[in-house]
């Protein structure tokens, strides 16, 4: 969706500033090129100083359009030094590039920001996925599922608090992640009220040709004003051969560009993304008791005609805590509370990062993301201009396209949308489900 604003905010540019601004556009189409494509990387997590980029577009934006407005003078490389340095203080532009950087930083910080949320939340499940089972874990499972078969007791379900029991010994470490996994969470639905509020970025994303616009006609009005002021601090250039343009008609055009909100799809996005956050919230506390009651099937913690471990009776052992700490009376898994798995550790510390991003994002502090590369490819194009410019790579139109997700940092999720985030996998999940086939299978 952000990507996409972006696309629309360029391609409008394109279609109306040909016939608005003539040469003052058409010669200087590569500045105009350059600030988007600038905008791409910064999104897409590129090492790069919002502010400088901005800064630099105008300075280079009144380079050209200073010299194409006084076509009569012959202008140096060296003058438009001089020029740029008195003509900054005079507001050339008037209020507009100051008014953009703080809006445009705020918005894009907010947006990139929340995006990498996502794809750390992802990349974390990937990595937690693939974190093996330890062989007492195997054995319960083993012994939770098959053994009333053993005992001719195809038809007796597990009972509940023995499942929990088990299930909460294999994922102890899993469990461990919750307390960062909520903040995480939690920020991100934070972030999500400050991208369809105070930071407004729909408005300001979708909007920055018609700044663009407003900053030129701004630099028109005063453009006799501003010269006479350059030419007192920089002295008079020596007049130009080559004379007047035919194209100043044009040059002196009044942009008209209407935006086209689409507030209510942004509100609509933040809404539904907000709803899947809260409820993954405690995914992986929460996942022992799923797992026990829609895949394992297991009887009601008073049923006293379920499999307890051992024969067909009531369970009469506690059900354990959640976490790794918790695990060290455990009944049916035997954990070794003092050997934490390193890879779900390292993944906390993945959490703990990139909730502290998002705090800053939320109240508009910029965050490097020192892992990213600037050679980043995502899911979808947008890298240099959008499809209706540049010829279409994609058969879908832009109104129907999916939301394009780029890789910002070096991973390797694909992102948590959907109601895909509702049911995150893990190696676990797949054993067990493989297991719960066969027995289900069994048992009828």
């Amino acid at each position: 969706y952000f990507q996409d604003l972006l696309n629309k905010s360029e391609k409008a540019l394109y279609d109306a500033f040909p016939s608005i601004y003539g040469e003052l556009y058409t010669q200087n189409m590569k500045v105009f090129k350059d600030l988007y494509s600038e905008l791409r990387r910064y999104y897409r997590g590129s090492n790069i100083n919002l502010e400088e980029a901005l800064n630099e577009f105008w300075t280079r934006l009144l380079e050209r359009l200073f010299k194409l407005l006084n076509p009569q003078y012959h202008i140096t490389d060296e003058y438009l030094d001089c020029m740029v340095k008195h003509a900054e203080q005079h507001k050339p532009f008037g209020e507009v590039p100051r008014d953009l950087k703080v809006k445009a930083t705020r918005a894009f910080i907010a947006a990139r920001s929340y995006a990498q949320g996502f794809l750390v939340g992802s990349d974390v499940v990937k990595k937690v996925s693939q974190v093996s089972l330890s062989h007492e874990c195997t054995r319960a499972i083993m012994k939770l599922m098959y053994c009333p078969h053993c005992r001719g007791m195809s038809s007796v379900k597990p009972c509940n608090n023995y499942c929990l029991n088990v299930v909460k010994g294999c994922l102890a470490n899993q469990a461990d992640l919750n307390t960062e996994w909520k903040y995480l969470m939690d920020s991100l639905v934070g972030v999500a009220d400050r991208i369809d509020g105070p930071y407004n970025v729909d408005t300001v994303i979708g909007t920055i040709h018609m700044r663009i616009a407003e900053a030129i006609s701004n630099l028109q009005e005063n453009k006799d004003s501003l010269t006479a002021k350059v030419f007192q601090g920089c002295g008079n250039p020596k007049i130009s051969t080559k004379g007047s343009s035919s194209e100043d008609k044009k040059r002196r055009g009044k942009a008209t560009l209407e935006p086209k909100s689409s507030a209510q799809a942004l509100e609509m996005l933040v809404l539904d993304a907000k709803g899947n956050l809260t409820a993954l919230k405690t995914y992986w506390i929460t996942l022992p008791g799923s797992l026990c009651s829609k895949k394992v099937m297991a009887s009601s913690a008073a049923d006293d005609k379920c499999w307890n471990g051992m024969t067909k009776g009531s369970y009469l052992p506690e059900v354990m805590g959640d976490g790794l700490a918790n695990q060290i009376n455990n009944p049916e898994v035997e954990v070794d509370i003092t050997k934490p798995d390193m890879t779900i550790r390292q993944q906390i510390m993945q959490l703990k990062i990139m909730t502290n991003r998002l705090g800053n994002a939320n109240i508009g502090n910029d965050v490097d993301f020192q892992d990213a590369s600037d050679d980043m490819s995502g899911s979808g194009s947008g890298d240099s201009c959008p499809d209706d410019v540049c010829g279409k790579r994609l058969s879908k139109s832009p109104s129907t396209r999916q939301p394009e997700t780029h890789a910002i940092p070096k991973q390797s999720g694909h992102g948590i949308n959907g109601a895909s985030s509702r049911s995150l996998p893990s190696a676990f999940l797949l054993l067990l489900s493989v297991a719960f086939i066969a027995t289900q299978h069994l048992w009828r």
